[in-house]
């Protein structure tokens, strides 16, 4: 194939499946859509070639959405509830990260991989980070990917017979000033660069977030990431997994998606008997328990949560508290846990 096909060949494939799983009312479709797209045609040798620093503006514009997404009760939150908060973090973490390990002992997947697969945490990044920790990043993604689109499922379903109804078509092209869009893909960009620069283990995403807290904190600035961009920058994250992808690569998820699956489902009835406990240990409702519970995804929990009468803000608590503590002490605990014997 003409080189100069390759690029307009991937982005019509990518709107196709981004189309096809929106449809299905798939979560993270704008990221799945093009990372299928691009295993797709890197399998078939003729996908087009992404020029490396290209990710890192994205990464940089996900640390931005992270930090504006924390809600404005997260500290309180915490301060009032750390005991559940606490205990509710850690128990999907260590779960999530005994199953890892033992799914680590079965040698279908090298180094890390595993055990960073099975983070509950937001997915595109910890698959980015997992890289920069001995793992393959593209299983990372595939074990990551599978566990999102069946905690979004078994959550939608529990939220539905909660009496949850379908939302609205989304609004692709809202308003949006041209300044703020203008310094919001300058701090973006910015510090991406400057936290790879620097050398931080999955910079280009940690120093965007953190200095985007302290600007939100600090300051009345609103960071301006309207869908398409974001959606932009969720297809850049997917095409770098994607494209990355050979049959040798292919083959090995194939042969480990059994115990990968297994591992996934027990994770999740796991963390459904821990929500009960938390309901009855917090007073609070069930469903507010589950989706604070709920192992990964929190992108889509959190569209589930506002369209419900749950404790928003616990529930959002919970998911970004794990979320931060993966960040910074998912490293450790992968490399000890690879570390261990048998």
């Amino acid at each position: 194939m003409p080189p100069a096909l390759r690029w307009p060949l991937l982005i019509l494939l990518s709107l196709a499946l981004t189309a096809g799983l929106s449809a299905l009312n798939l979560p993270a479709a704008t990221l799945l859509g093009p990372m299928a797209a691009a295993v797709v045609l890197a399998l078939r040798g003729t996908a087009p070639r992404l020029h490396p620093a290209a990710p890192h503006g994205a990464q940089g514009l996900v640390g931005l959405l992270v930090a504006q997404s924390l809600p404005p009760a997260m500290l309180a939150e915490i301060a009032l509830r750390w005991p559940l908060v606490l205990g509710g973090t850690l128990s999907t973490i260590l779960l999530a990260a005994g199953l890892g390990w033992l799914l680590s002992r079965s040698g279908l997947l090298p180094g890390t991989t595993a055990i960073w697969g099975a983070m509950p945490g937001a997915a595109s990044v910890i698959t980015l980070i997992s890289q920069d920790f001995g793992a393959d990043m593209r299983l990372v993604a595939f074990m990551q990917y599978l566990r999102v689109a069946l905690v979004a499922l078994s959550a939608a379903l529990v939220a539905r017979l909660s009496g949850l109804h379908a939302t609205g078509a989304t609004d692709w092209f809202p308003a949006t000033d041209a300044g703020s869009l203008g310094l919001t893909l300058a701090l973006a960009l910015g510090l991406a660069t400057l936290g790879l620069r620097l050398r931080l283990p999955g910079g280009s995403f940690l120093l965007p977030m953190i200095a985007g807290l302290a600007l939100l904190q600090l300051t009345t600035l609103h960071f301006a990431l309207p869908p398409w961009l974001l959606a932009g920058a969720y297809a850049l994250i997917g095409w770098t997994v994607g494209l990355r992808f050979t049959r040798e690569t292919l083959g090995a998820a194939l042969r480990a998606f059994p115990r990968v699956l297994a591992a996934i489902l027990t994770l999740i009835a796991a963390c459904a008997l821990a929500a009960v406990g938390l309901s009855h240990l917090a007073g609070i409702d069930l469903l507010t328990a589950w989706l604070a519970t709920s192992p990964g995804g929190a992108d889509s929990v959190a569209i589930i949560a506002t369209q419900v009468q749950v404790d928003v803000p616990f529930v959002m608590t919970m998911q970004m508290s794990r979320f931060l503590l993966i960040l910074f002490a998912g490293p450790t605990l992968a490399r000890w846990l690879s570390a261990q014997k048998p």
